[in-house]
């Protein structure tokens, strides 16, 4: 589903990340992990798209990402990758409705408002559609962002440390709905994190360890 090799990046001239070679296959669960400062954000952003590394090759739904224009890697992402990251960027002059229906707008897609009720409902939260991201609570919001990404069906589904910062119940809560969206949409999924907590309930591990200076 995804693979990256010989995979290097560099800020201002210093290595933050180097991956011999990493795949995964279609709907399968990872943990990418790792102490903070070791790259994980990096390539998750990588994975994305968002990111191009300075070298290597990604391939994700046997799309090579560095083959895309600009404009072309914002569509693929918007239709094949859903991601949650540690700031939730919602959009709040819109409603969460409208942040799921801009969404499958800007991935090229049709507005679905079915698709979305559907999706809402599945998180519990269809009587939240027409509520603005401020007017919810922080719970509420982290699964408005689930929501946002994995609107669009996705073939890949990543999320930056979700559940760093929470207490144990909501660490489970947290990790059980990101694996049953992941299942519901036959995603791949791959959890970058630190948090020793959950790395029972996720079968497969990917280890980064820094960079050696």
């Amino acid at each position: 589903m995804f693979s990256v090799r010989q995979l290097a990046h560099a800020y201002d001239g210093k290595d933050v990340l180097r991956v011999d070679a990493w795949q995964a296959e279609q709907g399968a669960q990872w943990l990418m992990l790792g102490p903070s400062g070791s790259g994980k954000t990096t390539l998750l952003h990588v994975l994305a798209g968002i990111l191009r590394p300075s070298a290597g090759q990604v391939t994700v739904a046997d799309q090579d990402m560095m083959a895309l224009s600009p404009s072309a890697l914002d569509r693929f992402r918007g239709k094949h990758i859903g991601i949650v990251l540690q700031r939730l960027h919602l959009i709040d002059s819109l409603t969460v409705l409208n942040n799921l229906l801009l969404a499958q707008y800007l991935a090229g897609e049709a507005q679905d408002a079915a698709r979305v009720c559907e999706v809402l409902a599945s998180l519990d939260l269809d009587d939240k559609a027409h509520a603005h991201p401020h007017e919810l609570s922080h719970g509420q919001a982290q699964r408005v962002a689930v929501a946002r990404a994995v609107v669009n069906k996705p073939k890949l589904l990543l999320a930056d440390e979700p559940t760093s910062n929470l207490d144990d119940a909501r660490c489970v809560q947290v990790l059980d709905l990101l694996l049953a969206q992941a299942h519901a949409c036959g995603a791949t999924l791959v959890i970058a994190t630190h948090d020793q907590r959950i790395k029972s309930r996720v079968p497969n591990h990917y280890e980064l360890t820094g960079v050696a200076a």
